[in-house]
């Protein structure tokens, strides 16, 4: 607001000034003149002392001796003129810079306040802070989801628009998980609560969020001692054209152009339009000095199970062996799976219910924990298990036919075996499926100009080496612990000059992601933002997040180094112009004015691609 109302004034007194001046009025013209430069003036007098109080010179140093040594040549236009530069810029670049962080603000404005949790008296209204862990919550339409919760009964219809940039909303069945955050875009549903609010994603990532609006990249530091170099460098040009010509409005020339406006907004509004960018694509990115280094990554590690691969095995196929057809074998034994302990149970019964099937509930149910289960659904005998385990129980052939279908598939995959009344009826494969967007990760992370892609992982070694072989990854780190793995990212940062990035699932790879120069987690739907270590997040179901995070780092750290390059190219150019006297002070500070338009454009283009 301060910044906006002296580029105000500044301009009305140009303006009020130049009317006086055409009316005849030199005098009064240059009174008002000097008025506007003194406003801006004085506040800037007071930011350089707080700077020198803390040992900083401060890049508004020489705009202030411009600016004084104008007024004390009795050039009160040019002054006028660079104090407008000055406050217009900061006004600009407060615009430009509240308008960049948007997305991100967007995302702390919707945390929620208030829950509608079941209670002994009907439903209550509570903040958030209270709820817990296996409280029933009613998520009414158009609500924000108040945490990390299961949908308790029938089919939530969420907008997820707000962290993952999808604009259709999403079905979660009953069952599923819904993240907080997100908005109830259908009827209202219950949730059961799978942990505190202030340990949901949601909450993790307005942290992160907060973290970044507060970070600065190193390029943009190097603001804050360009002044310590170049003002004594713009007094030494200043004082040799004043010296050699005996003119002492050539050296306020030199100190008119020598404003250092293109680092000082350039590089923060193009940094901050990246993390803007990446927000609106579903990555939460901890700052612009993380924005810095993605843009100079030259390796990255890629962990498989959970960062390229879902986590959760999924069916692939169902090999019919009876008269069943391939769905009512599938039915038989998810409904037997209902009661089921086994890891592969929850998934089978969740992917059957995702495809429409009706389940009935078993009865006479055994199981033989980490083998096998039976019982008794519709009026048949089902069991599910192993090959071992239902030739134990009198099924016949079971090893002949398991065998036949490790011939034709691959490594990492598990074979659920199906019986009914006695006979082998099918086989479930089910195996990790590749996230969305995993093909072409490393195709694309090359593209972007990543020269070493790796995939690290603690499975076995046939198993990671078809899945790498699959996604074009050449080299492989296999059956590695969360120890081995860290010792994998300290050795390629030995052996690497760039920066190396480790993406993960932020949980088993929390000490590889924060050893790395740059740590993505993977946090998509039914996951959370678990571990903090990570410097980048990405809240989207979606692999392709990884390259474009590094696309965005390149183009920002590129955008703002193209401007500065240019903007101050340009001012040491008519530095030398001016030193020689063909550069007036008032046609320099308008020159200048120029430069600084258009490299703060130039940095908006951060905001797009």
């Amino acid at each position: 607001m301060k910044e906006r109302v002296l580029a105000v004034a500044a301009l009305a007194a140009i303006v009020a000034g130049g009317i006086l001046w055409l009316l005849g009025e030199p005098g009064w013209a240059d009174i008002v003149w000097g008025a506007g430069a003194a406003v801006v003036l004085v506040p800037l007098i007071v930011d350089t002392l707080r700077s020198l109080l803390e040992g900083d010179i401060g890049v508004d140093a020489i705009a202030l001796v411009a600016i004084a040594w104008a007024l004390l040549l009795g050039e009160q236009l040019a002054a006028a003129i660079v104090a407008l530069m000055m406050a217009g810029g900061a006004a600009l670049e407060a615009w430009a810079a509240g308008r960049a962080r948007r997305e991100l603000r967007r995302l702390v404005e919707r945390a929620p306040r208030v829950a509608h949790r079941h209670g002994a008296s009907g439903v209550e209204e509570v903040p958030v802070e209270e709820l817990q862990p296996g409280d029933l919550v009613a998520v009414r339409a158009g609500e924000i989801v108040p945490a990390d919760g299961v949908v308790a009964a029938g089919d939530a219809v969420v907008d997820e628009s707000a962290l993952t940039g999808e604009s259709l909303p999403v079905t979660i069945p009953t069952g599923g998980e819904v993240r907080s955050g997100t908005t109830n875009a259908g009827n209202a549903f219950d949730a059961r609560v799978m942990r505190p609010a202030a340990e949901s994603a949601y909450a993790a990532i307005v942290r992160l969020v907060r973290t970044a609006e507060s970070d600065r990249a190193r390029f943009t530091r190097l603001a804050d001692r360009y002044a310590a170099v170049f003002l004594p460098f713009s007094l030494a040009v200043a004082g040799l054209a004043w010296g050699a010509s005996g003119d002492p409005k050539r050296g306020l020339a030199v100190m008119v152009v020598a404003t250092p406006c293109p680092l000082i907004l350039a590089a923060p509004i193009a940094f901050v339009g990246g993390l803007s960018r990446a927000a609106r694509a579903g990555v939460i990115v901890k700052g612009a000095g993380v924005l810095e280094r993605l843009g100079a990554a030259r390796t990255v590690l890629l962990d498989k199970t959970g960062t390229l691969t879902s986590g959760e095995p999924a069916i692939e196929r169902i090999v019919e062996l009876g008269t069943l057809p391939a769905d009512e074998t599938l039915r038989l034994a998810a409904s037997l799976d209902q009661l089921s302990a086994h890891v592969l149970a929850e998934s089978l019964v969740h992917a059957t219910s995702a495809r429409g099937i009706a389940l009935t509930t078993p009865t006479g149910v055994e199981e033989e924990p980490g083998r096998g289960i039976a019982g008794v659904v519709d009026g048949r005998r089902v069991a599910v298990g192993s090959s071992g385990w239902l030739e134990k129980r009198g099924y016949d052939a079971v090893r002949e036919h398991a065998r036949a279908l490790d011939d034709g598939d691959g490594a990492g995959r598990a074979k659920v075996l199906v019986g009914v009344d006695g006979r082998l009826e099918g086989v479930i494969v089910m195996a990790d499926q590749l996230r969305p967007g995993a093909e072409t990760v490393a195709e694309e992370l090359r593209a972007a100009g990543v020269e070493h892609v790796a995939l690290v992982s603690g499975d076995r070694m046939e198993i990671a080496r078809e899945v790498a072989s699959t996604l074009g990854i050449d080299e492989v780190y296999a059956e590695q612990d969360p120890a081995e793995k860290l010792e994998t990212v300290r050795q390629a940062r030995e052996r690497t000059d760039g920066v190396v990035v480790m993406v993960g699932d932020g949980i088993n790879d929390a000490p590889a992601l924060a050893l790395a120069d740059v740590g993505i987690a993977m946090a998509g739907r039914g996951a959370t933002v678990s571990s903090e270590t990570a410097d980048v997040v990405v809240v989207v179901d979606h692999a392709g997040r990884i390259p474009l995070s590094v696309r965005v780092g390149r183009r920002s750290l590129a955008i703002a180094r193209q401007s500065v390059v240019f903007g101050l190219g340009l001012s040491v150019g008519a530095m030398v112009v001016a030193a020689f006297g063909y550069l007036p002070p008032v046609w320099g500070a308008l020159f200048q004015e120029v430069i600084d338009v258009a490299v703060i454009l130039n940095a908006l283009r951060a905001l797009r691609g």
